[in-house]
């Protein structure tokens, strides 16, 4: 990360000198008025604002608590330990932590060369963000949305091991650097920038961590893992001879998870990248059609026709993003 950002996050801070005068605990009147501590945007965040960010207060434990907003970490340098939900989490330099507001978390203390960022963000900065990722569909999506707006089907957190990810590092960077900048637009470039680190994200979801998920969410995240990689020429037998599953029983799961058979997820997901090629490349149709796995031009047409209610021909034509 650039040299100035890391030298402004490494000053100590008024509240880090009384802990290091003797202070043994967090003033929560810096982060809340509730006694249970639920920490409140209302201090987090300078009125008009939905995106703040505070670098992490170190040489104290932070009780377990949370927030009314979404928070996001993001490691600096070092690491820092939290407790989420129960579960330990190591976050380690280059690393991000998506907490949503059902999270009920605890923070170690860090050392002074710990250095992470807090990202105080409250939902409708996301707006922007849900748009970018809607218009190239991924089968992950829901997953990453449903966990931000505290949809209870999904963890409460997402830890992303993305040291080694340079697009993602770039971006988190710029947000940072916008806002400590205080940039003019600095609202819709940040709204942008992260939705655009959402969609690096959705295509790194091997480096992505969460909490303990039941059998059949794991199995449901393996199989939707396996479409969005092969959908062209991926196949069910396939996916069972690496997963070691039977086919007949996977088949039946699938369908039990998801409401819809195997062929058909995977159709949806074609139909959807076809969308995307159709409205952001010059490609023909006919390629995009050998693209996502049709040979069969005219199939293609008629299938497209029946989920999107038109012809790719129209569908680009009213939707077209290129100029």
């Amino acid at each position: 990360m650039n040299q100035e950002i890391i030298e402004r996050l490494s000053v100590i801070t008024e509240e880090e000198k009384e802990i290091l005068a003797g202070r043994q605990e967090i003033d929560q009147s810096i982060y809340t008025v509730d006694a249970r501590l639920i920490v409140d945007s209302k201090k987090m965040l300078d009125a008009g604002k939905l995106i703040q960010i505070r670098p992490h207060t170190r040489f104290v434990h932070f009780p377990k608590h949370k927030h009314n907003y979404v928070e996001v970490i993001y490691m600096c340098k070092g690491k820092t330990v939290h407790r989420i939900d129960e579960k330990e989490i190591i976050l380690k330099e280059g690393e991000l932590l998506f907490l949503n507001q059902d999270a009920e978390q605890e923070i170690f203390p860090a050392e002074e060369g710990d250095l992470a960022i807090n990202f105080i963000i409250l939902p409708e900065f996301f707006d922007v963000a849900f748009k970018m990722l809607g218009e190239e569909e991924n089968l992950l999506r829901d997953f990453l949305v449903g966990c931000l707006c505290t949809d209870h089907k999904y963890d409460n957190y997402l830890h992303f091991h993305v040291a080694d990810v340079l697009p993602v590092q770039n971006l988190v960077e710029n947000m940072v650097w916008t806002i400590l900048k205080d940039q003019p637009n600095d609202r819709i470039l940040n709204q942008t920038t992260m939705g655009l680190l959402f969609m690096q994200l959705t295509n790194y979801t091997d480096k992505l961590e969460t909490a303990d998920r039941s059998f059949e969410e794991n199995l449901l995240l393996q199989v939707l893992r396996f479409i969005d990689g092969n959908y062209r020429d991926g196949q069910l037998g396939q996916l069972c001879e690496e997963s070691g599953y039977n086919v007949y029983w996977l088949s039946r799961m699938i369908k039990k998870l998801t409401g819809r058979n195997y062929k058909e997820l995977v159709q949806i997901k074609r139909l959807n990248q076809a969308s995307y090629l159709l409205l952001n490349t010059r490609a023909s149709i006919a390629d995009i059609s050998m693209a996502v796995g049709y040979d069969n031009t005219s199939y293609f047409h008629r299938i497209f026709r029946d989920y999107y209610g038109t012809s790719p021909k129209e569908y680009r034509k009213d939707n077209k993003n290129i100029g």
